[in-house]
């Protein structure tokens, strides 16, 4: 076991799964160096400090990071990059999630919708900050994905560019398929654009005690089959952290909740780069397309 900390910067950890990740991490004998991204960073610093972690080991820093405002995911980045310095960044996590319906105006005078921008939208924007870093370090990428991927309307990838606008009135469950989806085609980009890096989307399994759950109206209760428990969610997450039986096949990235590689037929339709490219924009074309950079 290593003595020198391991560098982790990551979304969606204020509660939930990503709150339970970070924590079992915390209890490992692997020292860590958490930079954290959160909307109300003194109840998570709270949070975490109820947990009463070994400081001599582990350290957590928590910075102000607002998915709905991507000036905000660039002011992060800005200050997570400062307090990384030059230590190298060995993972990030990517775990932050939001499954309400497109029913409102999109943030900040955008054309999406708010689960879009969360899901998607500024994570894949957070990425495009850290890209040196990322590709210097080499670093394990960490998506926190879904098999409700498998459930775009009508299986077809057309409906996303209908069902991701804001106001399109479409429901959370149709929204969170599709997000998740470009979501997912993102990690298929960040694959092939940082070779360097090692790109792993994961799936939790059913996890019905989150807020993800309890604001999505989709009703998930623990008596449903494959239904699990937030810590053994977040296992399932941290196995994409230290698998290293990696397919052959650089296109077979999904890991399940019951810790498989799942075949690329499942997935397929998100195998199709031209489709990757469309919804993955470069960072110059998100600042020049998003109106908040306008403000």
């Amino acid at each position: 076991m290593s003595s020198i900390a391991k560098t982790v910067i990551a979304t969606g950890t204020s509660s939930g799964l990503g709150f339970e990740a970070i924590k079992q991490l915390l209890q490992q004998a692997q020292p860590y160096s958490f930079i954290l991204g959160v909307r109300d960073t003194e109840k998570t610093r709270v949070a975490y400090d109820d947990l009463k972690f070994d400081t001599s080991k582990h350290s957590v820093s928590i910075l102000p990071l607002d998915l709905l405002n991507l000036k905000s995911v660039q002011s992060f980045a800005k200050q997570a990059l400062s307090e990384l310095g030059h230590r190298p960044l060995n993972y990030l996590f990517l775990i932050a999630g939001l499954a309400i319906g497109a029913d409102g105006p999109g943030p900040h005078g955008s054309k999406w919708c708010e689960s879009y921008m969360v899901n998607h939208l500024a994570q894949h924007y957070l990425t495009h900050q850290f890209v040196d870093v990322l590709s210097a370090s080499q670093s394990r990428i960490v998506v926190v994905s879904t098999g409700a991927i498998r459930n775009v309307r009508g299986s077809d990838p057309g409906t996303l560019d209908v069902d991701l606008k804001a106001n399109s009135g479409a429901n959370a469950k149709v929204v969170y398929s599709a997000s998740k989806f470009t979501q997912l085609l993102g990690a298929h980009y960040w694959r092939r654009t940082l070779p360097d890096c090692k790109v792993v989307a994961v799936s939790p399994g059913l996890i019905p005690n989150t807020k993800l759950a309890q604001h999505s109206g989709l009703r998930l209760t623990m008596d449903m089959p494959d239904a699990k428990t937030v810590p053994e969610g977040a296992h399932s997450i941290l196995r994409a952290v230290t698998a290293e039986d990696f397919p052959d096949d650089p296109e077979q990235i999904f890991l399940t909740s019951w810790g498989e590689w799942w075949p690329k037929d499942v997935y397929a339709l998100s195998l199709d780069t031209a489709l990757q490219d469309k919804w993955c924009l470069s960072k110059e074309d998100i600042e020049k397309s998003e109106p908040v950079f306008q403000e």
